[in-house]
């Protein structure tokens, strides 16, 4: 009893820590090259070993008929627009703030679920939007001051949050016919990186790009440890009890920011800390609803 209780929070615990790893690996990875090239490699290298493991290790079916097309959908708005996105806002805010408004999805979703099914948007949802915006705008106000975060960069982070949320949406309504994650995963992020071919062939500059252990490094982390490692973990966490999983997402913002300050020497201060407890005030909120 004890042993999985303690292997369940050190599961949480390392969940939110390598999902908040992501903007900094990512900022690594910019600086040798650009966005669409960074994030293709990383989505190739993931999703083929998702599809490697899933089909030829485990012997699971293919996708087939309507499932296509839904993991063409699901794959546009969680991996081609969203990280898409998420990877040109990078280039424009701190590591810091990349790993903030991750953990806002649950209170994007439960707006933008009322809204779609047409129900009636309550004030305790209204009020922890309100919350978790205004903290970002709290936590990002001194990045603003020193340069380490600009208007256009917090706009792309907004519009990749509504992507994922959407997607989140899309991926609970759709009847996946007991498809295994790992291939909805695999296809998923493979699809979606397609959108962002073109893309990175029109603004393809071989100058810009260095493919030096600092770039491997940072896509290996980003397929590996992310987009397999920490994914993984979360299903696992879920699998265990959703309700109390999403608690795990509080720490993202805290390890992250943390994390930002230790590698990159980003700066935390009275403002990043209420900014934080805000936007994690506001989670709270649609996490205790739910």
């Amino acid at each position: 009893m004890y042993i999985k209780q303690l292997q369940y929070i050190l599961a949480g615990l390392v969940f939110a820590v390598l999902w908040s790893s992501a903007s900094i690996a990512t900022k690594w990875g910019l600086q040798v090259s650009q966005p669409f090239v960074l994030a293709i490699t990383r989505f190739c290298l993931a999703g083929g070993i998702m599809i490697f493991i899933s089909h030829i290790m485990l012997k699971h079916r293919l996708p087939h008929g309507n499932e296509w097309k839904q993991l063409f959908a699901y794959g546009i708005l969680n991996i081609g627009v969203y990280l898409g996105l998420y990877v040109l806002a990078m280039q424009h805010v701190s590591a810091g703030l990349g790993s903030l408004f991750p953990a806002t999805s649950p209170v994007f979703v439960s707006v933008i679920s009322a809204l779609v099914y047409k129900q009636r948007i309550t004030a305790k949802i209204l009020f922890s939007l309100s919350l978790c915006l205004i903290g970002i705008v709290v936590a990002a106000y001194p990045l603003l001051m020193k340069s380490y975060a600009s208007p256009i960069g917090l706009f792309l982070l907004l519009l990749s949050m509504l992507s994922y949320s959407l997607g989140s949406i899309y991926f609970a309504k759709k009847n996946w016919q007991k498809l295994n994650i790992l291939t909805i995963n695999g296809w998923q992020t493979i699809l979606g990186g397609l959108l962002l071919v073109p893309f990175m062939l029109f603004y393809y500059d071989r100058s810009l790009n260095t493919y030096n252990i600092t770039f491997w490094s940072a896509v290996s982390w980003l397929a590996f440890v992310v987009s397999i490692g920490a994914v993984q973990i979360w299903l696992y966490l879920i699998r265990q009890d959703a309700v109390k999983a999403s608690f795990w997402l509080f720490l993202c913002p805290i390890s992250g920011f943390f994390i930002a300050w230790l590698l990159a020497n980003e700066p935390i201060d009275a403002y990043t800390g209420l900014g934080v407890m805000l936007v994690i005030a506001g989670l709270a909120l649609v996490l205790k609803r739910k």
